[in-house]
């Protein structure tokens, strides 16, 4: 005799809900992170979010304010994503930051002054400007994760900052063209303050000597 149909309905539903706690845990969060207002969201989300789209990313991820002074150096081993309109909160977000995998989406019209950003450890950069340009999004490929070394071990110098030995340069000025990314790489820096005194943030995050930097240019 067949089941009644309410079982039927109840076994279906029991299944469809372990299917989606099975898919849910095989996919691995993506950190979101926008700036709007003088406020700054953290968001985890297990899928892509439209770009720029802020009310989406709080209906679907799960966000959390943050204040502006208590942001502070950490690093990001995953993909990261970062809705912006100025660089004013990008500096204190990304400097010094440890980031493999890095999304930059340019949400406004503004246009962006010439300063640079210094991350750590980058190895895919990905940038999107359609807010700005009818751009397709661009994607660059600085280095592999096979071409670090494995046996260097972090540093920490200051209290939530960790150095690193491939540091990129990323001009934000590139935000305002609607020209290709393009990047040039220079190993054996023993000296970073010293090659690139320009730099005035090495003042405040001063650099150990006597190491084989890798240092990339992105513009």
């Amino acid at each position: 005799m067949a089941p009644p149909r309410r079982h039927c309905l109840l076994l279906i539903s029991a299944l469809g809900v372990f299917a989606l706690n099975c898919f849910t845990k095989g996919q691995e969060n993506s950190t979101l992170i926008f700036t709007k207002e003088n406020t700054i969201r953290n968001c985890s989300c297990s899928a892509d979010i439209r770009d720029c789209d802020y009310s989406l990313a709080n209906l679907m991820c799960s966000c959390k304010t943050v204040l502006p002074l208590a942001v502070g150096r950490t690093s990001y081993n995953g993909h990261l994503t970062i809705w912006f309109t100025d660089t004013s909160a990008l500096g204190r977000l990304l400097n010094f930051t440890l980031v493999q995998d890095l999304k930059l989406s340019l949400c406004s019209a503004n246009t962006l002054p010439t300063e640079y950003l210094a991350i750590c450890g980058l190895q895919r950069l990905r940038i999107n400007t359609e807010a700005k340009h009818p751009f397709p999004e661009q994607s660059l490929l600085i280095h592999s994760a096979g071409d670090s070394d494995s046996r260097e071990k972090p540093m920490w110098l200051h209290k939530g900052w960790q150095p690193c030995m491939y540091i990129s340069f990323l001009d934000m000025a590139l935000f305002n063209r609607d020209s290709s990314l393009k990047s040039y790489s220079i190993e054996n820096v023993t000296s970073i303050a010293n090659n690139f005194p320009d730099f005035s943030y090495f003042k405040t995050f001063p650099m150990p000597s006597h190491k084989s930097y890798v240092v990339t240019f992105i513009y």
